[in-house]
């Protein structure tokens, strides 16, 4: 019986530690505030943004926002994460689960550089963690990521060159 306790315990922490990652980056000829202003304006997503459709709610650090996503070939989803971090031009980061935490929780995260020399870095990342991760194949959401990178880069370089 111990030994079949000690194989379920092995099984569950070597299980609830998986994590997957997707990073994508983009350098973005702008300034922090013009993209970071595009960003945080969320009632245009809609209009220009193919992955993220919609973000609604207070975007402040511990508050819990609703947010739908269009992943390419991949059924839309809304879930409700909760704001971790939220740097004026710098970061924002939150944390969603499905169903509870521990499942499968994604840690989402926009982060811009200023690399003083006219352009950003724009870092779009999520990591994911819980039993189910797994299951969770990276590619169409990372597909999603580069989609909204691209729009991204075009919108705040039409804005910067206005």
């Amino acid at each position: 019986m111990k030994r079949l306790s000690l194989a379920i315990v092995t099984i569950l922490i070597h299980v609830t530690v998986m994590a997957k990652e997707i990073k994508t980056e983009i350098i973005i000829r702008s300034t922090p505030e013009k993209i970071w202003a595009i960003l945080t304006d969320f009632e245009k997503y809609p209009d220009w943004n193919p992955f993220i459709r919609s973000i609604t709610g207070t975007v402040e650090e511990g508050e819990k926002i609703t947010v739908n996503i269009a992943p390419p070939k991949n059924k839309a989803m809304t879930f409700k994460p909760i704001i971790l971090t939220k740097t004026e031009n710098r970061e924002l980061r939150w944390l969603g689960s499905i169903l509870f935490k521990g499942l499968f929780d994604g840690e989402h995260r926009f982060e811009l550089t200023d690399n003083g020399d006219g352009t950003v870095r724009f870092v779009h990342s999520e990591q994911f963690r819980g039993i189910f991760v797994w299951l969770f194949n990276t590619e169409n959401t990372r597909n999603g990521f580069i989609q909204m990178n691209q729009k991204l880069k075009e919108l705040a370089e039409a804005e910067s060159a206005g």
